[in-house]
Order: structure tokens, then sequence, then C-alpha cells
């Protein structure tokens, strides 16, 4: 790859880059012993080098006529991507979290590959933080990038399998339009798509047209905390696993999916936080963006951005966590005949075409629609190893694009599900009580399934 244009997509996410919301895709991987940097390096050299990518330049055109270009890097030092460092004093998480949160809003120099790797030596374990720029990939491919320098068992060389098909909802298996695909490749909360039959949908149905219309003529997102003047700073924090069975159990007991109960958990938190911070919160929707994949099973593992976004109004107006999911699932069910992705991934297409003094007012089209980006990914169900040494946990964070300052990430791995936060300090300065509170609201979940089967029970006894 000497010189080669980048796609209309990739070049809408190199332009929407700027120093309030830089468009990286931010990965933390933990392990409980220590990583030894030469094997890092290896496997870095070995598996992430192998893609042409990751040794270019994002450059853009002379007087800016014609796309950008992905330029090898003749001058390409892994030294200058690959870091060894240290959390700050005391060495604990929230040390941890701030050297992540540091880091998110440290922009990649973009005279070099868009993308660096940091190992830390935390505590008697290691932590990988990777950085990589939106243009490259979307945050679906760059996960599996980073899975795939992982191995199934210590002994490296193998690698893990094609994750197994998702469980479809008897309403997903009906739609010609959704189908089971790979748990990784799936993403987006669940609404699965076949891209070709949808894009087709997208650029000649009526449907289409129609779903422009209603997204153009959307109300912008309530005035709330969650929304506002973007800086510089940013701050990242994340859970303590939770266990997937949990999870798993407190749908079954309401009729829903996994997917249902993680988006109203994200509900539930985002309410109490807002309660918190004194706001009035009685019949208070907001919307989220979620990413949906519109990449071929078969193109898992292929870089570029082929996803969609679907508008999803988060019902925080309800207080009982029951009542809250049963509405989520109404609505999550009713997205999944939505064309909206591919309408999403049409527009962004067009932006990438459009001039750069465009784009702005698009995206402040885009953001003033939404309040936060939510993505939820399944991830691998095996343990994995990487350089020899087991993964523990895995997070990652998309940009918050259009200007959002707000991003909640859900990632399961090896039957445990966790739960990130970034955000803009200056608007959300303590992203933590908003983990706190996805977990909290889990809780009043399965509560509320026990106490609803204890009182059953009460009532087939009398």
């Amino acid at each position: 790859m000497a010189r080669t244009p980048l796609s209309s997509v990739d070049a809408a996410w190199l332009r929407m880059e700027d120093p309030t919301n830089l468009m990286m895709v931010t990965g933390v991987l933990l392990f409980e012993e220590r990583l030894d940097q030469a094997a890092l390096r290896g496997v870095i050299e070995e598996r992430l080098l192998a893609l042409p990518r990751f040794r270019c330049r994002a450059e853009e055109p002379p007087l800016g006529i014609g796309p950008p270009q992905w330029v090898s890097d003749r001058r390409f030092d892994l030294d200058a991507h690959l870091h060894h460092v240290a959390p700050p004093e005391p060495g604990d998480k929230a040390a941890l979290e701030t050297l992540v949160s540091d880091l998110m809003s440290t922009p990649l120099d973009f005279t070099k590959a868009l993308w660096q790797v940091h190992l830390v030596d935390y505590e008697k374990g290691s932590v990988v933080v990777a950085r990589i720029h939106h243009c490259i990939a979307d945050g679906i491919a760059l996960i599996q990038v980073l899975l795939s320098l992982t191995d199934t068992s210590p002994t490296t060389g193998q690698r893990p399998p094609p994750t197994s098909a998702a469980e479809t909802s008897p309403a997903s298996t009906a739609n010609p339009f959704l189908r089971g695909v790979s748990r990784l490749a799936q993403g987006g909360l669940g609404l699965v798509r076949e891209p070709s039959r949808a894009l087709g949908m997208a650029a000649m149905g009526a449907a289409a047209a129609g779903t422009l219309a209603q997204m153009s003529l959307l109300s912008p997102d309530p005035k709330t905390a969650l929304k506002g003047p973007l800086g510089t700073s940013k701050r990242a924090a994340w859970s303590e696993p939770i266990p997937l069975p949990e999870v798993k159990a407190a749908g079954a007991r309401h009729g829903a999916t996994i997917n249902d109960v993680l988006v109203s958990a994200a509900a539930g938190a985002l309410r109490r936080y807002l309660l918190e911070r004194g706001e009035d919160v009685s019949d208070l929707e907001i919307r989220v963006a979620v990413p949906v994949n519109m990449r071929p099973l078969e193109e898992a593992l292929k870089l570029g951005n082929q996803f969609g976004l679907v508008l999803l109004a988060l019902p925080l107006g309800i207080l009982d966590a029951q009542d809250r999911l049963a509405e989520v699932k109404r609505r999550m069910d009713a997205l999944k005949a939505s064309v909206q992705p591919g309408v999403a991934l049409g527009m962004l297409s067009v932006l990438g075409y459009a001039p750069s003094a465009v784009q702005p007012l698009a995206l402040q089209f885009f953001g003033s629609k939404a309040s936060a980006v939510l993505t939820n990914v399944p991830g691998p169900r095996e343990q994995l190893y990487l350089a020899g040494t087991s993964l523990k946990q895995a997070m990652f964070w998309v940009p918050q694009s259009a200007r959002l300052g707000l991003g909640i990430s859900i990632l399961s791995y090896n039957g445990e599900v966790m739960v990130g936060v970034a955000s803009d300090t200056g608007l959300i300065p303590d992203p933590e009580r908003i983990v706190v509170g996805f977990k909290s609201d889990l809780d009043d979940l399965l509560a509320q399934g026990g106490r609803r089967r204890t009182a059953a029970r009460s009532r087939v006894r009398r």
C-alpha cells in the first residue's frame, strides 16, 4: 500500500477529529500477571503490522482537493507506537483510570500511523491500553483486531475460533433483513443486519426515504446535564466484572434478552445520575446513538468503517426497573425492523465527500438529536491469552462523535460483562457514579424478580 485513497466513510471519520472530541477507539486489556514487553512487541510485529494500515499515515490532499490518502510511512518506527509506563501513585484502580483518561484526552500524532499501545505495570499484573483512530476501522473491526493478537492457549499460535452464532429472538429470525451472525461481528445491541440487503433498501426503498425524513424532523434532545459545550479533558471509569448468568437470569424472568436488560440498566443509571444532579426526570426521554454493524460475516476482520446508527429513545422517566425494562424491550423490538442503520451509513458516506466547511454543520445536526453514544459488544466466551499471559478483563470505548460528551460501552467476555463510561470532564466529571448506577439497576431487577416470585408463591399457598 504505497498510496491509496480513504473510502468516503473513513474520510468522514478522519475529518471529524476535533480537539474537544478525538476520534479514537480506546481499548483496555487487564492481566493478573506481568506481560513481557518483548513478547508483546513480537505479537504486534507479527499480527498487527501485518495489516498495512498500521504502517501508514493518513494524509490530506494538497489544497484539500480530493480524498485523503493512506501513505506508507517509510520511516515507520514501532518504538514511536509502543510505550512502557507505570500508572501514577498510588497505583490503584483510580490511578489507572486517571492514566486512561489522560491518554483518552491526548491526540494521536498525525505525522505518524494513527495508533499507539501503552504497556502499563499495574499492581502485580499488566494493562495494555490501545488507542486506534476511527478512520482505520470502526469499533467492531478494531476490537476484532485487538482480539486477533490473543490466543486460546498460553502456547502462542492457537488463535480464537470464530465466535458462535448469537441467539436471535423470534422477531429477528422472522425478519429477512435480520440474521444471526457471529456474536462479536454482530454488535449494535442485537440489531443484526444483512448489509447488502439493508443497504439496497436504504438506497432504493421508500422506507429509507421516510426514515430519513423522520430523522431530520426529530426535535433536539432535551437539555440536561449530559449535554453542553465540550472541553479537551475526558474522564474514563469502568465497573468490576458482572457475572453474565445474572444478567441472563434477570432477562429471562421478564421475557427480555440480555441486550434489553443491559440497555435498561444503562437507562436506569442515567436516571439515577440526573436525579443526583437535581434534575427533573419525570416523563424524561433522551436519545442515544447506537452503532450497528453492517459488515458481512465473511469480512469480520476487514478494516474500514461499515456500520450504521440507530437513535434509541431511553425512557428515563419510568421509575420502576421492571416497567422500564418492559418499555425498553418494546422499543428494541421495534428497532429490529428499522432501516435507520443503512440510512445513517449512507449519510456518513455522503458526508465524506462533502467540503470540510460543511461537516461541522452536519455534525451539529446529528449531535442535537442525541445525548450519548451507547455500544454493546458480545465478546469471546472463552479464556484468551496474549503473549502467553491470561487476559482477565477487557473494556473499550468508541469516540463520542457528533460533539456528544458521553459514551457508555458494554463488553462481555468469558462469562462476565463490564460497563465503561467515558465523558467530557466539564459536563460529567464523575462518570464512576454512572457505573455504580448501572450495577444498582441490575441489582434492582434481580431483587424485584425474587420478590415477585415470592409473592406469587404466597398467593398460591393462600
